[in-house]
């Protein structure tokens, strides 16, 4: 009995311990949500090499603005896809690279994943950050998210995976997009492989 005791007061102390690291007190987490329930890695990355590819991702999902987008869509460009929603703090510090690089890199399509919030919220964010690229909402998609699954982690955002021309995984970015010159790196890399 008393080991039972001992190991949920552990277990309670642990989930104590991971909520609170994923609360936001930066006070921006009021704009979209309260900040809790993500799991942010620490920035680490991994590039794939062209042999140790899997299968192209087939993905599709409504957007914000209500209409479709999927791999069909990409035809045949090196894709960032970005897992994020709007009460996430990383996901916010992280918009504003992505928004530039988006319209930087014009031979490159950018894609969002919102893998919680509904239509208004995401639209918002993505108005607020000056998105301008297609955003998905996981909410209201079955599909979606299953089409990225052993690959992003739903609850683990950001996330951030680079798609090469074949739509094949080429690189993942575990957590917050440190610096704009890490991402075009590995976009750079892919891009050069054609």
């Amino acid at each position: 009995m008393r080991r039972q005791a001992a190991g949920a007061l552990a277990a309670a102390v642990v989930a104590l311990l991971a909520l609170a690291g994923c609360t936001s007190s930066d006070g921006v987490a009021a704009d979209y949500g309260s900040g809790d329930g993500y799991v942010s890695g620490d920035g680490t990355y991994k590039e794939i090499l062209p042999a140790d590819r899997g299968d192209a991702v087939d993905f599709s999902g409504p957007t914000v603005d209500g209409t479709t987008f999927g791999s069909s869509d990409i035809d045949g460009k090196v894709t960032v896809v970005n897992f994020w929603y709007a009460g996430c703090p990383p996901c916010r510090l992280e918009a504003p690279i992505l928004a530039t690089l988006s319209q930087q890199l014009t031979d490159v399509q950018f894609v969002g994943v919102n893998v919680y919030d509904e239509a208004d919220v995401a639209r918002t964010f993505d108005e607020k950050n000056d998105i301008d690229y297609p955003s998905l909402l996981a909410v209201k998609s079955d599909t979606l998210l299953l089409a990225f699954a052993g690959l992003v982690s739903p609850n683990a955002v950001p996330t951030t995976i680079i798609l090469d021309s074949q739509g094949r995984v080429a690189a993942r970015i575990s957590g917050l997009i440190q610096d704009a010159s890490i991402l075009t790196s590995m976009i750079d890399k892919v891009e050069s492989e054609a």
